[in-house]
């Protein structure tokens, strides 16, 4: 996130002397994206990062690929996706392309071990639940409706308040940012942005743990888990200053953009990443042109798949939609409302609908996973022989 937090106690100067009541130096970490280019973080550790006991033995956690090339509309009953006690095991990968990997995930119990990403950044929605995301940098509590944006390399533990827990989540291999037109030259967010920096939960209550023993971590790299056992807690920062850090920002917070007629998708826009982009649709009123039509207009996407992932609310544009439902329509066929959508659309003044659509620029594959919970037909809603049915 483009702006300056710190946490904790820090020397006045960047690599110096900086010692403990005890005589030891602290042991300064720079954490940082794009080599030394990037974002960044200073940290300071009790003990050395680098104190590894023990390698376990390394896991494939690839998804399994079932339709490499797709042309075809499809439904995935998300809430499907069985939950499990361990969070690792509880993700599920959907669909895959070269630049980010998307899924659900249904912990029931709060993570045991420490996890780090090493190859990504991770975005979790939170559709159900509860709980804390607990950091080096400190802690962020979340609740239903919040993204949670982990840089990689970020390790984390999530303590869930509750058993019953449905997390969308997005592995991105690059930065994922807030949209660049939001921002000036400096990185604060601008006035006409739907979203600013009071919005933003960044982490608080640092905790300083001064323990040793044995740690288990679970690094995940090139679709492998590593497991290793380090000897201090991963949590022994007393302090921290920079831009690199995980923060929340909930959903119920966008601010949505209207107009008399009809707005284009990319004015719903959240976040962003290489080759894609995050909506959220919110509730908001709707067009106010005295003949506007407030249903999408048909559309053909010839540079992206479309997935829109649906949390509540009535969906003005689809028939037979439910909580947790996903659908993709992919790049080169055209998509649009559902018959009878823009009909019914016509007069009304506002929509309570709530919604995450991600637009990969690049084809998605879909998983086993992912077929595993397809809805059959749904390719077919929009024919008029049909009775827009859809079969599971």
């Amino acid at each position: 996130m483009p702006f300056y937090h710190r946490a904790g106690k820090i020397p006045a100067k960047r690599h110096v002397v900086f010692r403990q009541s005890n005589g030891k130096l602290y042991q300064e970490e720079l954490v940082a994206s794009q080599g030394f280019s990037g974002m960044s973080s200073l940290v300071y550790h009790l003990y050395p990062p680098t104190q590894v006991k023990q390698v376990g033995t390394p896991y494939s956690v690839k998804p399994k690929i079932a339709v490499e090339t797709n042309m075809r509309n499809v439904s995935f009953n998300g809430f499907e996706i069985p939950a499990e006690s361990d969070y690792i095991k509880s993700r599920k990968t959907l669909f895959v392309n070269n630049d980010m990997q998307i899924g659900l995930a249904a912990p029931s119990k709060s993570t045991s071990y420490f996890y780090k990403n090493a190859e990504a950044d991770e975005l979790l929605f939170i559709h159900k639940g509860e709980g804390t995301l607990h950091t080096m940098f400190g802690s962020i509590p979340f609740e239903y409706g919040d993204y949670i944006v982990i840089p990689k390399g970020t390790v984390y533990k999530l303590e869930l308040s509750t058993s019953d827990n449905r997390f969308l989540f997005i592995e991105s291999f690059s930065a994922i940012q807030t949209p660049k037109r939001y921002r000036n030259e400096f990185g604060q967010l601008l006035e006409h942005s739907p979203f600013c920096e009071r919005d933003i939960k960044v982490p608080e209550n640092l905790v300083t743990y001064d323990e040793l023993g044995a740690f288990d971590l679970r690094i995940k790299k090139q679709g492998t888990i590593f497991p290793y056992i380090y000897e201090n807690h991963p949590f022994d920062v007393v302090g921290w200053d920079g831009y690199e850090f995980p923060y929340a920002f909930n959903i119920k917070n966008f601010e949505p953009i209207t107009g008399r007629i009809h707005m284009p998708p990319p004015i719903h826009q959240n976040f962003e990443g290489r080759n894609f982009v995050v909506c959220s649709f919110v509730p908001r009123l709707y067009d106010y042109h005295p003949e506007a039509i407030p249903a999408p207009y048909h559309h053909s996407n010839v540079d992206s798949d479309e997935i829109l992932y649906y949390v509540e609310g009535d969906f003005m544009s689809r028939n037979n939609i439910q909580r947790g439902q996903i659908t993709l329509h992919p790049s080169g066929i055209p998509h649009g409302p559902h018959p009878g959508a823009i009909e019914r659309s016509i007069g009304k003044k506002e929509t309570n609908e709530m919604a995450v659509m991600i637009d990969p620029f690049n084809p998605v594959m879909l998983t086993e996973d992912a077929m595993n919970i397809n809805i059959k037909e749904y390719y077919q809603s929009w024919s008029s022989t049909t009775k827009n049915a859809v079969t599971v």
